[in-house]
């Protein structure tokens, strides 16, 4: 990938000043070393070009957050009111959250409550130091910052963020989730890590939110490591409500262990310059995942999906579906890329993209694909791209439906396909929720004069 030129390239400049300036006070010796080598990979990479050949970004222009001045964040005076928490901690009061504020712990917010013995949910900085042998193990050896420019800019800048080990054979009953917030009176831009680590036969669930409280625009570039052990059952979910000013950039690594079950849930509804990368290892036999995300965008918006799964070994399955609601000028990409290596026999995938778009100017681009080096395989894909259909709407109107409830309905039993997979009822409500809300917004335009 091509470095933009320097006199383009704002935040790039910032970076570098900003990396030169920083110490590494406090850090252990091996992730001095694994920040230094992952800057240094940063600027040898750049950020990456939107131009014929690059295929990985060929739909989806950075040279916004490059050319972009962001200040580094720091913790805001005022905290997130009772009001606006309400907004995002849509949990139970049983459930443990940790709440960082442009990307720093805030533990007066945060809480943690019937936690099983064993289980660690904390500040990574702290965990670097305090659980060392299990974070040094994981933190940055399974997420390949060598060629993306992104996942090295957070490598580099790795401090705060959060740890979650779950132990061996236990079972987290209650939700356990991570809520990053922006919220700060200029531009900021923030790195947050997370790694999670289950131990074999554990189960547990745990949901990443992000949201922003004003329209600054922000940047907000993520990487999530996560080691799914054998035998055991995560569900991970991902709800995306920041500012449709900010720039949202995700980076996640799952590896999959033997016998092991996986499953991410995205929602994506803010967000001005969206990309999400999710890669899934199938590291060893018997493991599964099931891939599902639903993307909203509106007015000029842009969402771009990048999912692969990779199956290392034979007697894997991998089940993906993801749906997208476009209004107005917004865009979305969809890249979806099943991976199967030479020995691995009886994997059975399928990858599924479907879009609805309900403005004659948003575009959808999809692009599903695979690599398959094993006969003994079963996959299949699919994508669609279309409008509502007249004739259902036609069959509602002569049930006496008005024209916008007519929409609503239809719009909305897309929609519900992905969100209904969600198994906590609580995020479920919230989610569907949003769905409503964010219909509403547009079919009320819709109808004024």
């Amino acid at each position: 990938m091509a470095q933009l030129p320097i006199t383009q390239d704002n935040y790039y400049k910032a970076v570098v000043h900003q990396f030169n300036g920083d110490t590494d006070d406090g850090n252990p010796n091996w992730l001095q070393t694994l920040r230094k080598n992952a800057f240094a990979k940063f600027e040898e990479l750049g950020f990456p070009t939107a131009r014929r050949g690059n295929e990985e970004w060929k739909y989806t222009d950075v040279r916004p957050i490059a050319r972009s001045v962001f200040s580094r964040p720091i913790i805001s005076p005022n905290k997130p009111t009772d009001s606006e928490l309400q907004k995002f901690t849509f949990g139970e009061e049983s459930w443990t959250q940790l709440v960082f504020i442009n990307g720093t712990l805030a533990p007066e917010i945060s809480s943690q409550t019937n936690l099983p013995n064993g289980v660690i949910i904390t500040d990574l900085a702290e965990a670097a130091l305090s659980h060392t042998e299990i974070v040094q193990a994981n933190l940055g050896r399974h997420m390949q910052y060598e060629s993306n420019a992104f996942s090295a800019l957070n490598t580099a800048f790795i401090n705060h963020g959060a740890f979650v080990y779950i132990p061996k054979g236990v079972v987290v009953s209650e939700p356990l989730h991570l809520i990053f917030v922006t919220t700060q009176r200029q531009q900021t831009a923030s790195h947050p890590r997370v790694l999670i680590v289950t131990g074999e036969d554990s189960s547990s669930n745990i949901i990443q939110s992000y949201v922003g409280l004003d329209d600054i625009g922000h940047l907000s570039n993520v990487v999530t490591e996560t080691v799914v052990g054998k035998g055991s059952s995560l569900r991970h979910y991902t709800v995306q409500q920041q500012s449709e000013q900010d720039y949202h950039i995700s980076n996640t690594q799952v590896v999959v262990n033997g016998n092991s079950f996986f499953s991410s849930i995205n929602f994506d509804f803010g967000g001005g310059l969206v990309r999400n990368n999710l890669n899934v290892l199938m590291a060893e036999e018997g493991g599964s995942c099931l891939l599902n995300g639903l993307y909203m965008p509106t007015g000029t918006q842009h969402v771009d999906n990048q999912v692969t799964v990779d199956h290392a070994k034979g007697h894997t399955n991998a089940f993906e579906l993801y749906k997208g609601i476009l209004n107005g000028k917004a865009r979305s990409v969809f890249h979806g890329s099943i991976i199967v290596q030479k020995d691995a026999a009886k994997v059975n995938a399928s990858q599924s993209d479907k879009n609805l778009l309900l403005s004659p100017e948003a575009e959808a681009d999809t692009k599903p694909a695979f690599w398959i080096y094993c006969d003994d395989v079963k996959c299949a894909h699919g994508a669609a791209c279309g409008q509502i259909d007249d004739n259902q709407m036609f069959y509602l109107r002569t049930r006496g439906l008005s024209e916008a409830d007519a929409k609503r309905l239809l719009v909305g039993g897309f929609a519900t396909e992905v969100v209904d997979s969600v198994q906590l009822t609580s995020l479920r409500n919230h989610v569907s929720e949003l769905v409503d809300q964010r219909l509403g917004g547009w079919l009320g335009e819709e109808q004024q004069p």
